[in-house]
């Protein structure tokens, strides 16, 4: 019998979601991740995940497209089942999301569509349905942005919906209180990763800005995140509910 806890990373692969995979194996919690189009990626961070003494599976999901997720929960029942002894997982974090940057005049409605289905839709609706898989006492991790609390022109429509995110994450945390579910989200400021482009790790330019308008006088890195959704996951969170928890090293104070 698996005495490990579980948690369900969306957009685990790469970037930031692989790095709180790799930070919740650490704590001693197995760990679902959910890949769009990068299996090999995805496999690879398993395979490191094995290698921690922590048991890892990658199954492929779109989180932006809502009528997929009843096949994907019955894989993920299978999972839970064959690689993992367990009916139920723990913790969910929804992690997986795209960058655009666009100016609000310039937003297409196709952009609007597919921004809205994997950062909102897809995060209201995928929530819903593993809540028969999610065991009472667990935690839902969301993940919104800086950009929902400061404005970078180009950024509007990621920042709007990061914003109901954050509205959804307290709706979420009062109605799942009787279940003893915590939900919280966490906010990343900019980080040095292959997100939207890669932008804030390889432009220099825009990397000196980021570090000069953040207080501790860099850009982030995935390890500043990671550590804190793991954290999260803990025990010693249980009392850290319908909070908004940004991780931005202290950006536009």
């Amino acid at each position: 019998m698996n005495n490990s806890k579980i948690a369900l990373v969306t957009g685990g692969s790469r970037g930031l979601g692989k790095n709180m995979a790799l930070h919740l194996a650490q704590k001693g919690i197995d760990v679902v991740l959910t890949y769009n189009s990068r299996q090999d990626d995805a496999l690879a961070v398993v395979a490191e995940i094995g290698q921690m003494g922590q048991k890892a599976v990658a199954l492929q999901l779109n989180t932006g497209d809502v009528k997929s997720f009843d096949a994907f929960f019955e894989s993920l029942k299978a999972v839970l089942n064959e690689t993992f002894g367990a009916d139920r997982f723990d913790f969910l974090v929804n992690n997986a999301g795209i960058g655009l940057h666009t100016p609000f005049a310039e937003t297409t409605e196709d952009q609007f569509d597919q921004l809205m289905n994997i950062h909102f839709k897809g995060v209201f609706f995928l929530t819903q349905k593993a809540l028969p898989l999610l065991n009472d006492g667990g935690r839902i991790i969301n993940v919104s942005s800086g950009l929902a609390r400061f404005s970078v022109p180009g950024a509007s429509l990621y920042g709007a919906l990061k914003g109901a995110v954050e509205t959804l994450t307290r709706y979420q945390a009062k109605e799942l209180g009787a279940r003893g579910i915590a939900v919280n989200v966490v906010a990343p400021g900019a980080i040095e990763t292959d997100f939207g482009g890669g932008q804030v790790r390889d432009n220099a330019q825009l990397n000196q800005w980021v570090a000069g308008v953040t207080a501790l006088g860099r850009a982030g890195l995935p390890d500043d995140i990671g550590g804190v959704v793991a954290f999260l996951c803990t025990e010693d969170a249980r009392w850290i509910n319908a909070q908004r928890i940004e991780v931005s090293g202290g950006m536009n104070l």
